[in-house]
């Protein structure tokens, strides 16, 4: 590919680039990892190298969300340490099965896990009101049921962000919206933690294992810092109508690119 015979000047500044592509979508609505992943492949870069080098990359995009954030995340903080084990064991069991396990079978699967949790998204607020209208129908909180849901549901995304992580935002930002009853921007500053959390634990192992290609890690940490940063600006701008459209958007590329691609 012309892409890989680039001198390596060019391929830092184009590594560096879509860092920052990729922050600035983690920043706002997630999905950054599909922005750098491809960058890598398309650079030459193998596809489980490339898989393992982006997952490790991207981790400064999340420092963005969570400073930009961190009243959000304050306020909960009691949930969100509740979150921490069941994060830390999903994304363990996923780069189990990364490690481990065919990466041509999630390719199958991937496009699916992402249109899913996109839909979901985009319905969440009928079904969260539709939810409130049955509990007070029957006099009885469904709260034990949605808890026993978010845990099972951060569990899954956690394998998932372990696994190969592109759009995980989307997915932690769908599981959330149908199992709390939180505006937008909550959301926002929880998804942000527990993405960081996720992939921090999934960097841990892949720097452990080795192979990562560091040229490609160098510039992508630098790239997603700013661009997260830059996000998290952008996201504080818009009204969270535009911010849900967003999220909705980024899921739909998203998809559409895993399945063209898989």
């Amino acid at each position: 590919m012309v892409a890989s015979a680039l001198p390596l000047s060019w391929r830092l500044v184009i590594f560096c680039v879509a860092g920052i592509a990729a922050g600035i979508s983690n920043g706002i609505a997630g999905g950054g990892t599909f922005l750098s992943f491809p960058t890598l492949l398309a650079l030459g870069i193998p596809t489980l190298t490339a898989n393992v080098s982006s997952t490790v990359g991207v981790l400064p995009s999340s420092l963005g969300g969570i400073r930009g954030f961190r009243e959000e995340l304050r306020t909960h903080k009691e949930l969100f340490r509740s979150l921490v084990p069941t994060c830390f064991l999903g994304s363990i069991t996923g780069t189990a099965l990364l490690l481990l396990g065919s990466t041509q079978t999630f390719r199958n699967v991937v496009p699916w896990l992402i249109g899913i949790a996109t839909l979901l998204f985009a319905m969440a607020p009928r079904i969260t009101k539709r939810l409130a209208e049955i509990e007070q129908a029957i006099d009885q909180g469904t709260e034990p049921v949605r808890r026993r849901a978010l845990f099972i549901g951060i569990f899954l995304s956690s394998v998932y962000g372990g696994y190969f992580g592109a759009g995980l935002g989307i997915v932690l930002l769908a599981v959330m919206a149908l199992t709390l009853p939180y505006e937008i921007y909550v959301l926002q500053g929880l998804r942000s933690g527990l993405s960081m959390l996720i992939n921090a634990v999934a960097a841990v192992v892949f720097i452990i294992r080795g192979h990562l290609a560091m040229d490609a890690v160098y510039m992508l940490l630098i790239g997603t810092l700013v661009g997260g940063w830059l996000g998290t600006l952008l996201i504080r701008r818009v009204s969270p109508k535009v911010v849900r459209t967003l999220v909705i958007i980024v899921g739909t590329v998203t998809t559409i690119k895993l399945a063209i691609g898989s």
